[in-house]
């Protein structure tokens, strides 16, 4: 008498998946199941792993061979734009003046444009250095053959061009976002100006020997944007060193300054009858304010609220900024 066949059993399926999962599918060699899971969870990070490239301010392609998790950021724009990006975490060392996001106080502070200290960068690791083309350790770097990517922004088209670079190396942020962030806060700022102060005539002062930020500037071109007129014509250069009868001859109606320097204006040959300081039209900025106001990065909106500041008077008896 013939059998009826027996009846699939409910546990057939699951010890066949169980098998194909074990061995790969037909003629595959046995794999144990969690290596099999194992190399399922590391392919896509294998696969999101990829080189990166940039060319930067020297002209050279700089080739990475994945987004940098070790960074040593010798400026401090370049640190705030890397924040800014949303990729501080993988800052490891920054300049002595890096002061902004107040997070990287805590990172190891490797000098500045001048005295930049190479073994200590070296020490960190780094799998990519963001150096300014004016810092005189950038020759020393590239013979220790570090991963350099040299950036300067000096200028409001610089400082979207820099978003621009970094983002892609960086994989992480929108440089689009950050940027039309500062825009449209540059912009606020110039709404917020009364008209009868555009076309003011202003000095500002960056350094007391005197440097000045020119027309050429990046703090120029803010004032250019908020409608006042700047004193410094760009031919000069962007930060030039000025004769203080210079500034006598041009007159400026506001002049801004850091505040530790404001005190001695008025014993400079000449300078008591600048028509900013007969009306007492001086602008005195503390340190951190001169900081924002300095640094060609994602805080410029705020640089420019500091402007209107300014050129409304109230910072003229050290008032608080914004």
């Amino acid at each position: 008498m013939l059998q009826p066949a027996p009846a699939a059993s409910a546990d057939r399926r699951p010890a066949t998946m169980h098998r194909i999962v074990r061995e790969g599918g037909k003629g595959m060699r046995r794999r144990p199941l969690h290596a099999v899971l194992l190399a399922g969870l590391l392919l896509p990070l294998a696969m999101a792993v990829h080189a990166v490239e940039a060319i930067d301010d020297r002209g050279i392609r700089v080739e990475l061979p994945r987004p940098p998790q070790r960074i040593v950021s010798l400026m401090p724009s370049l640190t705030e734009t890397v924040c800014a990006l949303g990729a501080c975490e993988r800052l490891v060392g920054v300049d002595d003046y890096s002061s902004w996001p107040p997070s990287v106080a805590a990172l190891p502070h490797v000098g500045g444009l001048e005295d930049a200290r190479v073994e200590a960068i070296v020490a960190l690791q780094p799998d990519l250095v963001l150096v300014p083309l004016s810092s005189r350790a950038l020759p020393r770097l590239q013979a220790l053959h570090l991963p350099v990517l040299s950036l300067e922004p000096r200028t409001l088209r610089d400082v979207r061009r820099v978003l621009q670079v970094l983002g892609p190396v960086l994989q992480s942020g929108d440089p689009d976002t950050v940027w039309q962030d500062i825009n449209r806060e540059v912009q606020m700022a110039a709404r917020t100006l009364p008209p009868r102060l555009r076309g003011m005539r202003v000095y500002v002062e960056v350094g007391s020997t005197p440097f000045a930020a020119s027309e050429g500037s990046f703090i120029g071109e803010l004032l250019m944007r908020l409608g006042a007129e700047n004193i410094v014509p760009a031919a000069l250069g962007p930060f030039p060193k000025l004769n203080p009868e210079f500034v006598v001859r041009a007159d400026p109606q506001v002049i801004i300054v850091e505040r530790t320097d404001a005190a001695g204006l008025r014993a400079r040959p000449g300078w008591q009858g600048i028509e900013a300081l007969r009306r007492n039209r001086v602008c005195a900025l503390d340190p951190e304010q001169m900081n924002v106001l300095m640094r060609a990065g994602p805080r410029l909106g705020a640089a420019a609220h500091l402007l209107v500041d300014c050129l409304e008077g109230r910072l003229a008896a050290g008032g608080p900024g914004r």
